[in-house]
């Protein structure tokens, strides 16, 4: 890596985290039901363990039950402790003022999506939540009906959800989908396998403003490839970026002028993966010390396989070369922070820099070939 101090390298990396997740911003889900249906573990199973390992945060508004997750492009509205069928005008009341003071607000922080939810072992939908559900319709809120707890066979959903499913749908309810979601959040050796929560993700998505679909996909922990499209963006951004920063050729001992756009990348595609800001602060530096290094004798051996690339002559990044590195820095990042959303790669990697920097070359160098040779 170019003669760079540490502590610039974790300012550098500290501004443009803090950038990125300013400009991705918060999707923000209100979730009623009543006490037991699984609210928790719904939620949990979409958007991850650490909410309930950390809970939600502090509350956004005083008064009020709007949550921020700590990886801030969560928010969640949930009315813990307070009971449908006997706290509803509360819940109303509170939620229909929270809706109208957020409103005047920037659309990250407004409510974007309500879930009500059904337990499906309870086999009923009572004419209190069918109410519930026609208010919040009222308050201008998208809303989608959960079953929650279903038992499954072989795929097929226990019959008896499937009716309740079906006499929901036939009440003409306001809601965002013709039919209740069928789901199980959890594998249960007696009731069956987790299902229908890419379905519920899917919805979501369609229902919830475009603004507000990169801190959705941040957020969700189960669609990893809507993470790996969503990273195609900042990696090309980048790219080019670096091209222009080449355009004039500058000596590889001057290279840290790079360094500020491939770590905007990284930073992004990290956030995007909900890798913690330090745990991606001394990724990011054995990341950019590999790329810096494995770059110039990758590209250096097979640049001349670029189509009107450029050369690398007499120590000097051209911007063939710039963006090379660049576009193998990223794709070679989505690569490893996937097998990490995956949980293929074990903890002990993850905290050896020598281990994570050899690991990243190797991905670096495929990456790179992929990209000179036209196969990528």
């Amino acid at each position: 890596m170019p003669n760079v101090s540490e502590e610039w390298f974790r300012r550098t990396v500290e501004e443009s985290w803090r950038a990125q997740q300013e400009e991705i911003g918060s999707f923000n889900l209100a979730i009623f039901g009543k006490t037991g249906v699984g609210k928790s573990t719904l939620v949990n199973a979409i958007f991850g363990e650490t909410i309930a390992e950390t809970g939600i945060g502090e509350p956004v508004t005083r008064g009020h039950h709007l949550y921020k997750h700590a990886s801030g492009s969560l928010g969640v509205f949930d009315t813990e402790g307070l009971e449908i069928g006997k706290d509803d005008e509360t819940i109303l009341d509170e939620l229909a003022g929270l809706v109208t003071d957020l409103k005047k607000r920037p659309v990250h922080e407004q409510i974007h999506v309500a879930w009500y939810c059904v337990g499906a072992r309870g086999g009923r939908f009572e004419a209190v939540e069918e109410h519930f559900v026609r208010r919040l319709r009222e308050l201008g809120l998208p809303v989608l009906v959960v079953l929650t707890q279903v038992p499954s066979r072989d795929g097929v959903p226990h019959g008896r959800a499937v009716e309740l499913a079906e006499h929901i749908a036939s009440l003409g309810l306001p809601i965002a989908a013709p039919r209740p979601f069928l789901t199980m959040a959890e594998p249960d050796s007696f009731d069956g396998p987790a299902h229908g929560l890419e379905a519920l993700l899917d919805a979501t998505f369609r229902v919830a403003p475009a603004a507000v679909h990169e801190a959705l996909i941040q957020a969700q922990r189960i669609d990893l490839a809507r993470k790996r499209k969503s990273c195609q963006a900042p990696i090309a951004a980048a790219v080019s970026a670096a091209a222009a920063a080449g355009a004039s050729p500058i000596p590889f001992s001057d290279a840290a002028l790079l360094i500020p756009i491939q770590l905007g990348m990284l930073s992004k595609i990290a956030l995007t993966y909900n890798i913690p800001f330090q745990r991606a602060t001394g990724m990011a530096f054995a990341m950019t010390a590999a790329g810096t290094g494995a770059g110039r004798s990758v590209v250096t051996n097979l640049v001349k396989l670029v189509p009107g690339g450029g050369t690398v002559v007499g120590g000097t990044i051209s911007a063939g070369v710039a963006s090379t590195i660049t576009y193998a820095m990223g794709h070679a990042w989505v690569e490893i922070c996937d097998r990490i959303a995956r949980g293929d790669l074990s903890p002990a990697i993850l905290l050896d820099s020598s281990a994570l920097r050899n690991l990243f070359t190797t991905e670096f160098k495929t990456q790179a070939r992929k990209r000179i040779t036209g196969k990528g």
